[in-house]
């Protein structure tokens, strides 16, 4: 009968209920991000402002909650003020982070009114690289005071009389990586995150402020990076980040669609180190994580290397395109399941970036529609179906070793109840590359359940890309499914993305 797994879904297994910024995003100003991703004036896409329309749109079909900005390591050199006022004012400046020249054009105040056009909430970095305490006080005081004070009046002599009541604060980036401009030990950056925090909040206490985690679980420091920022700033912070990227150089499709698992060590181990920090200063307080940069990363670093060292100082360059692959879409919704199945913790999480940058929304250099990525699926059923309560995974599995991994589980999944709408939703994705496997989920707990749909991403070509005008790799329904006396069996195909929807008649 070939293999099978086994899974127990019953409502009240619950873990935590889902928040919605889970599924954010990210926008730096590197590459063609925000110059020929988001504007584009003149383009016959672009609205009144010179955003692209067919962007939002997308963005809004994603239903992205949040939107980290303006970097990155762009932020570590960012003097704000260059960004605000007058546009035939503001400065051109050489960027360090990703040798380009920034025009400036698009700033603080217009990527805030291009968030509302998507319907996004801002998240804010502030740079404590090659500054401090004071500007990050003085940016906050710009965006979130009313009125009658000096950068808040600023603000309003620029056209902006509302506040733009940013909620969160990112306390720097990576700034335990020795490329990162005024890159820090941990008791320097630990020292500065306590201060600056604790200024920020005495000017807004309702803001919400994440620190500066390991840039990856590769990092020699980490995660004593983690205990000794904590050590010094917990009473200050709300949430500590988390940065992972992912690659298939090896081009091995198994042991690549493997690496959830250290998705999920590297969680675990964070949260162990938070609640260590906690225990020793024997706090009532729990630290939750930001998750604020995670993606597929590898096709474009060649590229990039060549353009950066050969061809500097262009404004806009084409950097970080990587053009993903359908397995690349494959670890995405793996990641996205890890994400939902530690949402007890996990409070934000940004897909690392939005457009064009390693990105699932793609444009083309001067004109042409907007087009989606492979990875664009997985992150809108996550998006669209996964909100809610999600439940305790019960999941027995057949499993396989890769070149690099033991004991892999072929299936993983997540479980999301939405009780507002009465519907459940199981994503399971079968990462065993050669076989197909039978799950049987025993939903007799969850009366009154019907079957409403099964989706899938899947195709026979791993390595299969979309592009302008051809969308190969699209989700659809089949006939995989059948629900009888409480227990549902589903057909997952191998090396495929399962998204099957429940609900309430």
């Amino acid at each position: 009968m070939g293999k099978q797994a086994r899974m127990v879904i019953d409502s009240d297994f619950r873990m935590a209920e889902i928040d919605k910024r889970i599924y954010g995003s990210f926008v730096e100003h590197l590459g063609r991000a925000v110059y020929d991703g988001l504007y584009q004036p003149g383009n016959e896409n672009s609205d009144e402002d010179g955003f692209r329309k067919d962007v939002i749109e997308m963005v809004k079909e994603l239903q992205v909650p949040i939107i980290r900005y303006p970097g990155g390591n762009f932020v570590s050199s960012f003097d704000w003020e260059d960004s605000v006022g007058p546009r035939e004012q503001r400065p051109r400046r050489l960027e360090l982070a990703w040798q380009s020249v920034e025009t400036n054009e698009i700033g603080l105040n217009e990527f805030s009114g291009w968030a509302k056009k998507a319907g996004a909430e801002v998240m804010m970095a502030v740079n404590l690289g090659t500054r401090g305490a004071a500007e990050a006080c003085n940016l906050l005081e710009y965006c979130n005071h009313p009125s009658g004070t000096r950068y808040s009046d600023l603000r309003i002599s620029h056209g902006i009389r509302n506040p733009h009541k940013i909620k969160v604060w990112c306390l720097g980036n990576e700034m335990d990586g020795p490329w990162q401009q005024g890159h820090k030990t941990m008791q320097e950056y630990g020292r500065l995150a306590e201060e600056t925090g604790k200024m920020m909040k005495m000017i807004d206490p309702s803001i919400e402020l994440t620190a500066c985690g390991s840039s990856s679980c590769g990092m020699p420091t980490f995660p004593e990076w983690e205990a000794v920022t904590l050590d010094a700033a917990y009473d200050v912070v709300d949430y500590l980040s988390l940065h992972q990227y992912y690659g298939n150089e090896a081009d091995d499709t198994a042991d690549f669609l493997a690496k959830s698992d250290d998705m999920d060590a590297f969680i675990r181990a964070v949260i162990a180190t938070c609640d260590y920090v906690r225990a020793k200063k024997r706090s009532k307080k729990t630290i939750n994580l930001s998750f604020d940069e995670w993606n597929v990363w590898f096709h474009s670093k060649e590229k990039e290397s060549e353009i950066r060292q050969n061809r500097p100082w262009q404004i806009a360059p084409p950097l970080l395109e990587d053009i993903y692959t359908f397995e690349d879409a494959l670890l995405v919704g793996l990641m996205l399941i890890t994400l939902m199945n530690h949402a007890d913790r996990v409070k934000i999480a940004c897909l690392a970036q939005l457009v064009n940058v390693i990105a699932p929304i793609m444009t083309e250099r001067g004109g042409g529609a907007a087009w989606r990525q492979t990875i664009y699926y997985p992150f809108l059923h996550a998006s669209r179906y996964g909100r809610g309560t999600v439940l305790w995974p019960v999941l027995e599995s057949p499993v396989h070793d890769t070149s690099q991994h033991e004991g892999v589980t072929d299936i993983v999944s997540a479980v999301v109840l939405c009780k507002e709408k009465e519907e459940l939703t199981v994503f399971a994705v079968n990462r065993n590359p050669d076989e197909d496997i039978l799950l049987t989920a025993d939903l007799r707990k969850m009366e009154g359940y019907r079957l409403k749909e099964h989706l899938v991403l899947e195709s026979r070509d791993r390595k299969l890309c979309n592009g302008a005008g051809q969308e190969l790799v699209v989700p659809k329904a089949v006939d995989r499914s059948a629900l009888d006396g409480g227990i549902m069996t589903s057909m997952l195909h191998k090396a495929s993305w399962n998204v099957i929807r429940l609900g309430k008649e």
